[in-house]
């Protein structure tokens, strides 16, 4: 692939550093410059010096500020060819977007090189059929304002209209710095905004978390919430499916894939 003075924004995939597609190898290997960013999502089956070994390149990492507040080094590509590095799929975050946008504005030329990303996997892994998920969200620590602790309650109204309209509700969870919410902390926070508004409409739910998908160790369970809040999933990184009713195949994925009970599965069919 021949290079030209351009932004190329690069998928990493979903765990590790060989899950970069070939056309991105290529294109990170002739790069002039190569970035990365692991706050919206990260490879934790790899880090910056796996990736150095394996792409044959330095790889510089960049924050927060440098990508969202301050991107001083988009300049660099009005003249090199520029590779910037994401976990998952390029243009899931609006901020890979937002970062797009100021590219084209300075007359910088950009390209996307897509790689493998969670939604799919989660289907994949779950047997969830992809066209029947509605309005993602993500569940946010909770968190201190004027001496009081609150719990955002968007991820809990997320998922009861998606049930409202039956359909399924993906649940990122929450990254900051060195900490990754669990399976298990996302449920408490979901089932704690139950008990607060006195709903009661939750615990008797069937969830299904997943944990490292894209790894040859990843884990996949379904049961009902207040039973899947105990359930040990290990290593990050975590993610939550709320189910709307389920199609008798999707049913028999449960079970087979998620170890899903029967008696709950056949509560949720359609």
């Amino acid at each position: 692939m021949q290079l030209l003075a351009m932004l190329f924004f690069v998928g990493l995939g979903l765990y590790d550093e060989r899950d970069i597609s070939i056309k991105g190898l290529d294109v990170v290997r002739k790069a002039d410059l190569v970035y990365v960013e692991f706050y919206t999502s990260r490879l934790m089956g790899a880090s910056i010096e796996r990736l150095e070994e394996f792409y044959g390149r330095k790889v510089v990492p960049l924050s927060r500020q440098d990508v969202e507040v301050d991107p001083a080094w988009l300049s660099k590509a009005e003249h090199s060819n520029v590779a910037f590095l994401v976990g998952g799929d390029p243009m899931i975050s609006t901020t890979h977007l937002d970062l797009r946008l100021r590219a084209l504005d300075m007359g910088i030329e950009t390209r996307i090189i897509h790689a493998s990303t969670i939604l799919p996997a989660v289907s994949g892994l779950t047997g969830l059929q992809n066209y029947r998920f509605g309005r993602s969200t993500s569940i946010p620590f909770p968190y201190t304002a004027r001496g009081r602790r609150v719990v955002p309650e968007t991820p809990y109204h997320v998922a009861m209209e998606n049930r409202r309209l039956n359909l399924h509700t993906l649940l990122y969870l929450d990254l900051q710095e060195e900490r990754c919410m669990t399976v298990n902390d996302g449920v408490e926070i979901l089932l704690e905004v139950d008990r607060d508004r006195g709903d009661g409409l939750l615990g008797s739910t069937l969830g299904v978390g997943i944990a490292r998908a894209g790894s040859e160790d990843a884990t996949v369970r379904a049961d009902r919430l207040e039973e899947l809040v105990h359930h040990p999933f290990g290593g990050p990184l975590h993610i939550l499916v709320i189910p709307a009713k389920l199609h008798f195949m999707e049913g028999r994925a449960l079970m087979a894939l998620a170890r899903a009970p029967e008696e709950i599965v056949k509560e949720a069919e359609i």
